[in-house]
């Protein structure tokens, strides 16, 4: 590799760090996929409008394809791979077994980072387009059919299995509040389901 045109760097990918040297122009995505074997982030439309290549960085979802390996150095970057507790299933994931959140499967990974996302950014408070009131002494809204909806829609499913999704986000919705009232935890507070 022309060392003008790579460079070293150091990933922290679901916990582990992973040095690299990689072309300067490699993306997140293939540097996942190529470099590290992690093969759950799918490379779908390779231009940042499907969400199959959705990770988490930083905890916030972002389409791996538009993103430089080399601009990822310094941030926490997980994958699909690292969403579960070792042997027990993240609550998304969870719920897209049980209600039948994929079909084909080839989005579901990117569907469940960007709705692990999607419940954090709800219990933050952070409206969306769909929010009916934003005024802060509104209160939070409802995350219902509608909020989902919206908040997704950066994900798509050619087998159209939305109907499916919706319900398993709103599952997983349920069971982190469920955790956060038996920790005592209230809205904007991390508690980890």
């Amino acid at each position: 590799m022309d060392p003008t045109k790579s460079s070293a760097i150091s990933l922290r990918v679901n916990g582990e760090r992973h040095s690299l040297t990689v072309d300067n122009r490699t993306t997140l995505l293939d540097a996942l996929r190529e470099h590290l074997d992690l093969t759950g982030t799918k490379k779908g439309c390779d231009q940042g409008q499907c969400g199959a290549c959705t990770v988490l960085l930083d905890g916030r979802r972002a389409n791996s394809c538009l993103q430089l390996a080399v601009a990822t150095e310094g941030r926490e970057v997980t994958t699909v791979e690292g969403i579960a507790d070792g042997e027990r299933l993240h609550p998304v994931q969870q719920a897209f077994l049980d209600f039948d959140g994929y079909q084909c499967g080839y989005c579901t990974s990117g569907q469940i980072c960007s709705a692990v996302a999607v419940i954090e950014e709800h219990a933050a408070g952070w409206p969306s387009a769909a929010t009916a009131d934003v005024r802060p002494e509104a209160g939070p809204s409802p995350l219902d059919d509608d909020e989902i909806r919206e908040r997704m829609s950066g994900n798509l499913c050619r087998c159209g299995a939305y109907v499916s999704i919706v319900r398993a986000v709103a599952e997983a919705a349920a069971v982190r509040e469920a955790a956060d009232s038996a920790a005592g935890g209230s809205r904007g507070e991390r508690v980890t389901a």
